[in-house]
């Protein structure tokens, strides 16, 4: 399936390479830098490069809760270390538990042998750290460039750029967002559904001290998770209905901090100031395929899925070591990276994977969504059941990490 280039637009002589990644977000760098690490010939393509990251501004309002399995990945490609060294809060313990029974199920680092459950991380701090090393890994920076149209070939697919050069690649990755341009071009739809909910995120100071946790309550509205920062402070993330997270936007900070002191069960103790709030739209939505002819959806463009278990850009990465893995393996073979049977492996591990990790976030959500008595008592019975069998626990935690 391919996107016709317009034959009146300008012509350039067309430049050849490995892999081409559109969307340098976290998930696209990502992906440019492992594989150019993997030792592809890779550019990336991104309408705007990232506002550099300081350690004396504010932290970012959108953090990212990295799985060991990103961060494995991450310490791959040589950028880890200045990750954590920069600004990382390692969090230890979960306590997870339910407003409506008080039901709760705790996860714990050193019970299961690890350091670390996973890392709170500024998303501009990462996308910012694999935006430099990309120039030191040979990695084409194309930026401001935006793909009009391509077309695939027998070994390649070209790329029409807005200024009207073109580019060719025997890959073309799509990391360009939930929005994904490239997706549309395609021809590849989506399916899910509107949560007619909003995250609002700020970060918050505290009574007490967060104690290097993640604590997430489940709350008739929607989850409100508290996230430890390195600075001592608590990252917000609150679920809520549309009008509500409107109304929640609107109040002064007083009123903010006691509304969420009480959501939060008080559970730091109460809420002392917080930032300026700012709020995101949540959905699901699954792309019905992650190929097409030469192409490839990763991250976003793939799958968007709700916040409540922190594992949208743990799924892209996985995406990015899946697809780098894939293109090794067939070059290893003397096969055609971009070849229908090698990419159609990459999509169907992934998909499979994605779609039953986005459902089950889904599913949850709508558990923790009853309300009614006779529900809320069985969705309880479950949850304390889960928290004493320690198999089963352990299992899930794993899954998480991404082991």
């Amino acid at each position: 399936m391919s996107a016709t280039l317009g034959e009146a637009a300008p012509r350039r002589r067309a430049s050849t390479l490995g892999v081409a990644v559109v969307g340098g977000g976290m998930v696209g760098a990502a992906a440019a830098l492992a594989l150019a690490r993997a030792g592809f010939s890779v550019a990336l393509l991104e309408a705007r490069a990232p506002t550099p990251w300081r350690a004396d501004a504010e932290v970012d309002l959108r953090v990212v809760g990295l799985a060991p399995s990103s961060i494995a990945l991450l310490d791959e490609m040589g950028v880890w270390t200045s990750i954590r060294e920069a600004r990382a809060s390692a969090y230890r313990h979960m306590h997870v538990w339910d407003a409506a029974s008080g039901a709760a199920i705790d996860f714990d680092a050193a019970a299961e042998g690890r350091d670390m459950l996973g890392c709170i991380v500024e998303n501009s701090l990462v996308q910012w750290t694999l935006w430099q090393a990309l120039e030191t890994a040979g990695v084409r920076r194309l930026c401001p460039a935006e793909v009009t149209a391509f077309e695939s070939r027998d070994d390649r697919i070209q790329l029409q750029l807005t200024d009207g050069a073109t580019l060719s690649a025997a890959v073309l990755v799509a990391a360009d967002g939930a929005a994904s341009p490239l997706r549309q071009l395609a021809g590849i739809g989506t399916r899910g559904r509107d949560y007619a909910q909003r995250a609002v995120v700020a970060h918050v100071n505290t009574e007490r001290a967060h104690e290097e946790t993640a604590w997430q309550r489940f709350l008739p509205g929607g989850p409100l998770a508290l996230l430890p920062l390195a600075d001592g402070r608590s990252s917000i993330v609150w679920s809520l209905p549309e009008a509500e997270a409107q109304r929640v936007l609107a109040l002064d900070d007083r009123r903010f901090c006691d509304e969420l002191g009480a959501a939060s069960d008080f559970r730091l103790g109460r809420i002392t100031g917080t930032t300026p709030r700012a709020a995101f739209p949540l959905k699901l939505q699954l792309a019905q395929g992650y190929q097409a002819e030469r192409l490839v959806l990763l991250g976003d463009a793939a799958h968007a899925v709700h916040p409540l278990a922190g594992q949208g850009v743990n799924l892209g990465l996985r995406d990015v070591a899946e697809l780098r893995d894939t293109l090794v393996e067939a070059r290893a073979a003397g096969r055609d990276i971009g070849a229908e049977h090698v990419l159609r492996r990459y999509a169907r591990r992934r998909r499979s994977a994605d779609t039953l990790d986005a459902l089950g976030f889904d599913a949850l959500a709508r558990v923790y969504a009853w309300q009614s008595p006779p529900l809320v008592a069985a969705r309880a019975i479950g949850v304390r059941l889960l928290d004493r069998l320690a198999p089963l626990k352990r299992r899930l935690s794993d899954h998480a990490a991404g082991l």
